[in-house]
């Protein structure tokens, strides 16, 4: 497993009745079940192949009786009360959002859903907003040099972002958003037209708001060393 399911799995409380939606190869549900962390675990997937893939890996890990393989797509497959938790990883992230909405009597019924876009996190976020449900915690993780958020949301009115906020990836992660609208700026820069556009203001902000904030981060950590 890498640190982004870890970090995944970090969010699911012990004794939980999981759908792992967009389950692969399975790797996650077999972890929550050899950890035990989950009781059970429903591994979903929309295509045969991936999910043929998990069945033998789940038979190699022995841990059949705790994992219902199924095939649909998103949460179609899950039924009202079935789970407790769902998971969705590595998808991205208006597909998240198209999920989520297709199945609203499954989600009423969940206590958590933890979330790992790939990519539109501000989508999902509003998505979270939008559809009456909070950011109850979130993280970030690192792989093969990309660094992913993972957001945990619930009915719970008790939000916080205290892991992110803790994660020794936070710099690194503002400094990549810091240059990913600087370049946005280069690009802006080559038309007379879009130096004057609104738009270029507020990536200018946004920069200004990060630099700030790393700013800060920095500062607190050098004042703990």
């Amino acid at each position: 497993m890498d640190s982004r399911l870890r970090t995944i799995m970090d969010f699911v409380p012990i004794g939980s009745r999981v759908a792992d939606i967009g389950t692969d190869h399975g790797y996650l549900a077999i972890e929550l079940i050899k950890s035990k962390i989950a009781i059970s675990v429903i591994a979903s997937d929309k295509n045969a192949g991936p999910l043929e893939a998990a069945r033998k890996n789940i038979k190699a890990a022995e841990v059949e009786g705790d994992i219902d393989l199924r095939l649909g797509d998103g949460l179609q497959s899950i039924n009202t009360g079935e789970v407790n938790v769902i998971c969705i990883a590595g998808m991205g992230g208006a597909l998240i959002c198209e999920i989520l909405t297709a199945s609203p009597e499954v989600t009423a019924q969940v206590d958590k859903i933890i979330l790992q876009p790939m990519n539109a996190v501000d989508k999902v976020r509003q998505w979270v907003s939008l559809n009456n449900w909070n950011i109850e915690d979130e993280d970030l993780a690192e792989v093969d040099g990309i660094i992913y958020e993972i957001l945990c949301i619930s009915h719970s009115l008790q939000v916080n972002s205290t892991k992110k906020m803790n994660s020794p990836l936070l710099p690194k992660f503002i400094q990549s958003k810091i240059d990913k609208l600087k370049r946005i700026l280069e690009a802006m820069n080559q038309s007379t037209r879009a130096r004057t556009s609104d738009k270029y203001f507020e990536v200018q902000e946004q920069i200004r708001k990060l630099e700030i904030q790393l700013e800060s981060i920095i500062n607190h950590k050098k004042e703990n060393l």
